[in-house]
């Protein structure tokens, strides 16, 4: 087989920073805050829980 027969691999997503999983959970906590599902007393928590759950969906980590 000649290398030119290979397929060639589909392109990598580009990497997520950090800062960009930060902004979207707190955008998605304020959120949830402004419709009632969440307290603001709770906000520490569930922006952990939220910010986990886009970390672990956009880097494919563990439930």
């Amino acid at each position: 087989m000649r290398d030119n027969d290979k397929t060639p691999s589909p392109p990598s997503a580009p990497a997520i920073s950090d800062e960009v999983i930060l902004k979207m959970a707190k955008e998605i906590a304020v959120k949830f805050i402004e419709v009632g599902r969440i307290a603001p007393a709770g906000f520490a928590s569930s922006f952990a829980e939220i910010y986990r759950a886009i970390e672990r969906t956009v880097r494919g980590g563990k439930p």
